[in-house]
């Protein structure tokens, strides 16, 4: 147990608040959406959140986006994007994270 809570101290959790037409109106309802390591889990994501923001956290949703292959136009080269996960988090009524 202990080896597990140095291993989530150790790694960062909340890599940063993506900004997005749909985080625009999803913030005005106390939501927002953040891009979390792939193995985080709901409770991790929401003590990282109040530590970095100083908000409380009420719920926390989660999206794996799956990665896949992108094909360059007028070329041969192909690109993997890698898998992320994101996190839609809302926080108490009034309480704002900065996202710049």
């Amino acid at each position: 147990m202990a080896n597990e809570e140095v291993k989530s101290q150790t790694k960062e959790i909340v890599k940063k608040v993506r900004i997005t037409e749909k985080g625009e109106e999803l913030a005005r309802q106390n939501r927002y959406v953040v891009e979390v390591a792939v193995d985080a889990r709901k409770p991790e994501i929401a003590d990282a959140v109040e530590k970095k923001f100083g908000v409380h956290v009420l719920a926390v949703r989660t999206v794996t986006v799956k990665g896949g292959r992108k094909y360059i136009r007028g070329t041969r080269r192909v690109l993997e994007a890698a898998p992320y996960k994101k996190a839609i988090v809302t926080v108490k009524e009034g309480e704002r994270i900065e996202q710049v």
